[in-house]
């Protein structure tokens, strides 16, 4: 039978008959079997196509994150070991020097109908600019329920990118994430255009949301940055190096924006947000100018280590999956965030955070002295370590000068040999 036809329909089965049909197609064990079902859910069935199973992932969460003078929980979901470390590690460093400044900002999503020109460009734009109140009120017309709450389509934003004509709606979601609202005003729009005899291209959100930029700044003073062999002046100086190369040198710059972003994308996955619509929307604000640079920025000014970092986050604390999800509505309750503009503010604030902690560990230790212990745990877990064996084997690996799989399994195998002798 070949792959099409034993594939056909399949998204009409029940997830035990897929699951069924896949350990025996691909002869899985009893314990794989068994792992399959252990992690179903009613709610993984009602939001996935061809569910099978739920995949987990470890929440932790980051304390004593200073924002606007208020201090917040906020639950991170992520398998990378050293990210909550990190995260704590910056927020801490930061609050004992007054915490993050992160300004309410505007708000507005975009909804792109993309029309190919087929003339006169410029009669067709003037065209287009003075049907703004229509095309505005098409886009309401698809989605009344919010400008009823005080949203909606603003603004028509009219751009030429070569042999196409952009039309941007600029929307106000309210508190919602807003990808479906968008879209429907857009293809509202892109169908008013199709009657007027244009040829729409694309009419869906954009997620460069450059309307919705967040800020973030904090001020950290020396002592909260100098280690037992540098002065907090000396550490400084060095993340302002690192700071100016993630500018000018993209390969720098990009594992730069990874770490600010390992903290953010924790927090959207907690927070039930699309995190891929904001990764994708930094990144490419990170090349706004032409070059991709680093998205933070930190400089020395009156003997402090300043940092900002700005970059789109049109997060929503409704919509989406957000309240289908009973963990993600304990992650809010926990973080105590109730509107998208203080969620906004408190991502990116974390996602700064993030950024001193993996900068000021490049700066001094290297990243690897604060990585490794976390990654020894995960190698202990790997072969086979049981709870009460992990801290002795991770104290044993520690002091290696080569660490690797079998190293680590000759250690633990001393290590149960000793306790066995005692």
């Amino acid at each position: 039978m070949s792959k099409m036809q034993w594939a056909h329909g399949f998204y009409r089965l029940t997830p035990e008959q897929r699951r069924q049909i896949l350990a025996d197609r691909y002869q899985f064990s009893q314990a794989e079997r068994e792992l399959l079902d252990q992690h179903t859910s009613d709610l993984g069935n009602d939001l996935v196509e061809n569910y099978i199973t739920d995949y987990p992932l470890p929440e932790g969460v980051v304390t004593n994150l200073l924002v606007n003078g208020k201090n917040y929980t906020v639950p991170l979901v992520i398998e990378e070991p050293s990210v909550i470390a990190a995260a704590n590690n910056g927020a801490q460093r930061v609050a004992k020097s007054g915490g993050f400044k992160a300004e309410e900002a505007s708000r507005a999503l975009v909804g792109q109908v993309v029309i190919k020109v087929t003339d006169d460009s410029e009669t067709k734009i003037n065209w287009l600019k003075n049907q703004e109140s229509t095309l505005l009120a098409v886009a309401n017309a698809a989605h009344p329920s919010m400008q009823k709450r005080g949203g909606g389509a603003k603004q028509v934003r009219i751009r030429q990118v070569g042999r196409f004509i952009s039309i941007d709606l600029l929307i106000d979601v309210c508190q919602a994430m807003g990808a479906n609202t968008v879209n429907t005003m857009a293809e509202a729009v892109a169908h008013y255009l199709q009657k007027n005899g244009d040829h729409v291209v694309a009419a869906i959100l954009s997620n460069y949301a450059t309307d919705s930029l967040q800020t973030a700044t904090c001020s950290v003073d020396y002592a909260e940055l100098a280690t037992k062999q540098m002065s907090g002046e000396e550490v400084a100086k060095r993340i302002t190096d690192l700071s100016d190369l993630a500018q000018v040198d993209p390969y720098r710059a990009a594992t730069h924006n990874k770490g600010i972003m390992n903290g953010i994308d924790a927090a959207l996955i907690a927070s039930g947000n699309d995190w891929r619509a904001i990764e994708s929307g930094a990144h490419a604000y990170a090349s706004r100018d032409g070059q991709y640079r680093g998205l933070s920025t930190w400089q020395i000014h009156d003997n402090h280590l300043e940092g900002k970092l700005t970059l789109p986050m049109p997060v929503g604390v409704v919509g989406g999956s957000i309240g289908l999800n009973p963990l993600t509505r304990l992650n809010y309750h926990l973080s105590g965030i109730h509107t998208a503009q203080e969620l906004a503010a408190v991502i990116t604030s974390l996602g700064l955070a993030q950024n001193l902690a993996a900068i000021r560990a490049l700066a001094t230790t290297g990243i690897q002295a604060g990585h490794m212990k976390l990654q020894y745990r995960s190698l202990a877990i790997s072969v086979g370590a049981k709870q009460s064996e992990i801290e002795q084997l991770v104290k044993e690996l520690s002091q290696q000068p080569h660490v690797d799989r079998e190293v680590a399994k000759q250690l633990l195998a001393t290590l149960r040999k000793e306790s066995t002798n005692e």
